[in-house]
């Protein structure tokens, strides 16, 4: 069973090689994008952004009775929506180009964000990135670059269904794959924001804690 799920998951990965190579390089385009747009800002953006954070931060080092459970549900039904879009879009030809969008905006605001820590806080910014962004995300862009590969794969495979004669897709057994393994993914994405919940926040608030107060 094991050799079997490994068997699929490298076809899976030849099969949508290309797929893979160009959300990959969407994302991290997006990346690089948003940290273009915090080197862009005036200092007066910057100061007033940074005046909004700095209060966030105040608050969450010092608010203790944050429930965890609303916590989780808050970012798990973020990401669901999110992946929903995603999925929904897959299933439609036209909803491609939005599917980019979308990936890009993802890396757009991870960019921004450990940017702007690191502009406004040095080293500091850098240690707190990696304590509140890095470990959820670890697990969170590896679900969203499967998610925009097997939407973008599944919409070629409608486009192309609509002008072929030979050779034509199968719709429910190439829908029930997609449904699945969207599935799957939103599995993963529970995990991901306990991760993100009860680890991240923790040592998220140790980190501010400790250097910023």
């Amino acid at each position: 069973m094991y050799m079997q799920r490994k068997q699929r998951f490298i076809n899976h990965i030849y099969h949508n090689q290309n797929t893979y190579v160009f959300m990959i390089s969407l994302f991290i385009t997006g990346i690089i994008f948003g940290a273009i747009v915090v080197n862009s800002m005036s200092f007066i953006q910057k100061q007033d952004l940074y005046f909004y954070l700095e209060n966030f931060f105040h608050q969450f080092s010092t608010d203790m009775n944050l429930s965890k459970a609303i916590l989780w549900k808050d970012s798990y039904f973020y990401h669901l929506q999110y992946i929903g879009l995603i999925f929904l879009l897959g299933l439609s030809v036209i909803g491609l180009p939005l599917i980019w969008v979308l990936i890009f905006i993802k890396g757009t605001v991870i960019g921004f964000s450990v940017g702007f820590f690191i502009n406004q806080l040095g080293w500091k910014g850098f240690i707190l990135s990696s304590v509140a962004i890095a470990p959820q995300n670890l697990l969170l862009i590896p679900i969203y670059l499967v998610a925009g590969t097997v939407a973008m794969s599944f919409s070629i495979q409608l486009l192309q269904n609509l002008f072929m004669r030979k050779n034509r897709l199968n719709i429910p057994i190439a829908f029930s794959k997609y449904f699945i393994t969207s599935l799957i993914l939103i599995l993963f994405i529970g995990l991901a924001t306990f991760i993100e919940v009860y680890l991240s926040y923790s040592t998220m608030r140790m980190t501010i804690n400790n250097l910023l107060y």
